[in-house]
């Protein structure tokens, strides 16, 4: 994926929805056999037969099972891995019955962006725990400092030029990776430096950039909540991901 710059605008909680349909599809495909001499009737079992063997004894019954499968894949597919199901139950009915529900909408709304979050912050453990063993291993090394936000930085080459401030444009060479080394952009390989503005960019930008002398040339290791959370960006970076850059600040523009 190439990407044509890191300015990603700060995320926005935006509310989920989880849109659930069921659909049940029945093919029956009918055959004749053929012989030449009388043989013996086969048994034939019905899809009806056998929806009905299974404990469904109505379409009304097929419907709802599918649609329990359906919203079941569904979440589970999002991280969840149990619910109360006698109020799942009792929700489901409020709502098709008319009910009175215990939560308005916006109430709901929320629990679900929770249980959602905490459900695929599940799901990336092994980003999160890569991503704190690194930071807490780096900070060791020598000439690596970190900063009260958790950010950490290497001063490879000391400039002696105007650090900007965050409401400045700066021009910068950049490459990015993740802690396995993988390359997922660079201004180098594009053959152009870039300009942008550092309230506009990911936090570990925003402030390590503030650190830098025009002229510097930093290493930072910016920690997931510092960079693209728990969304990531695009297919080359998983959510919850520490990631590595290499920065050349080469001119503060100002405002």
């Amino acid at each position: 994926m190439q990407w044509n710059k890191p300015q990603i605008l700060q995320m926005k909680k935006t509310f989920l929805t989880i849109f659930i349909s069921g659909i049940v599809v029945a093919s029956y495909a009918q055959t004749k056999t053929i012989a030449k001499k009388p043989i013996a009737k086969k048994t034939v079992v019905s899809a009806k037969t056998s929806v009905l063997s299974a404990g469904l004894r109505s379409s009304l019954d097929s419907a709802s099972y599918a649609f329990g499968t359906s919203i079941g894949a569904g979440l589970k597919s999002s991280g969840l891995t149990s619910l109360n199901y006698d109020v799942l139950l009792k929700g489901l009915k409020d709502a098709l019955t008319g009910g009175k529900v215990l939560l308005d909408q916006n109430q709901a709304q929320q629990v679900i962006n929770a249980a959602l979050a905490n459900a695929n912050k599940g799901k990336f453990a092994g980003n999160i725990a890569e991503g704190k063993t690194f930071l807490e291993n780096n900070k060791k090394r020598a000439g690596v400092q970190t900063t009260a936000s958790g950010l950490q930085y290497e001063v490879i080459t000391a400039g002696t030029g105007m650090k900007p401030k965050a409401t400045d444009s700066v021009l910068v060479h950049y490459k990015g990776t993740l802690l396995n080394g993988k390359q997922f952009d660079s201004s180098y390989d594009r053959g152009e430096p870039i300009t942008l503005t550092l309230n506009q960019v990911i936090k570990g930008w925003t402030e390590g950039l503030q650190l830098m002398p025009a002229g510097s040339k930093y290493k930072l290791f910016i920690p997931y909540n510092l960079a693209y959370g728990e969304r990531g960006a695009g297919q080359d970076i998983p959510p919850y991901s520490t990631l590595i850059f290499d920065i050349e600040l080469l001119k503060v523009n100002g405002k």
